[in-house]
């Protein structure tokens, strides 16, 4: 995908931006979990590419696994409700567990997400974050890799969408407000 598209207003953070810190996540996630294997857990739908970079970072044994999830709908800010919409098919128990997510701000999902999966009782439990917006937090949530910290815009791009659009962009933008100020909840 060349250029910007038109519905950005403009790029926060680079695909070159983007892989270079992928790559430094994955070196230190091998360095912490060295001599162990590991299993990444991708929030769907918006990690998925996050996570495929990530794995392709991390030079240790790794399974992979999927859980998917609801808070937002098609709305842009959550309800604070979340559904499991799939569950894992992976066991959790004794294993050393990091759960890959695309955006942290409310931290109400991951903060589910974590308390559910810990009462699987892991070996130890991580989490792995592309961006995070600490200034949205209205549950405190213990965040182990960071990839980047955003401002409070509404951005997509590389996962992040609105209305199941942008994903695909290799950059992460912000989207025009006057694409999503009308939006129903």
């Amino acid at each position: 995908m060349n250029g910007i598209h038109p519905d950005i207003d403009r790029v926060l953070i680079s695909s070159e931006e983007i892989s270079r810190r992928v790559a430094e996540l994955g070196a230190q996630i091998t360095h912490d979990f060295q001599g162990e294997d590991l299993l990444l857990v991708c929030i769907l739908k918006g990690a998925f590419l996050f996570m495929a970079d990530l794995a392709r970072a991390i030079d240790l044994p790794l399974q992979t696994g999927f859980i998917a999830v609801s808070s937002y709908g098609h709305s842009t800010q959550s309800s604070g409700v979340v559904r499991i919409m799939k569950d894992l098919d992976q066991e959790v128990e004794g294993r050393n567990v990091l759960i890959v997510e695309d955006i942290v701000d409310t931290g109400l999902t991951l903060s589910y997400i974590a308390g559910l999966l810990t009462g699987r009782h892991p070996k130890t439990l991580k989490l792995c974050t592309l961006s995070n917006k600490p200034q949205c937090r209205k549950k405190d949530v213990p965040i182990d890799y960071c990839g980047f910290v955003l401002p409070d815009e509404f951005v997509v791009g590389y996962g992040l969408d609105f209305r199941d659009f942008y994903r695909n962009l290799p950059y992460i933008g912000v989207l025009k407000p006057h694409l999503y100020k009308d939006s129903t909840p």
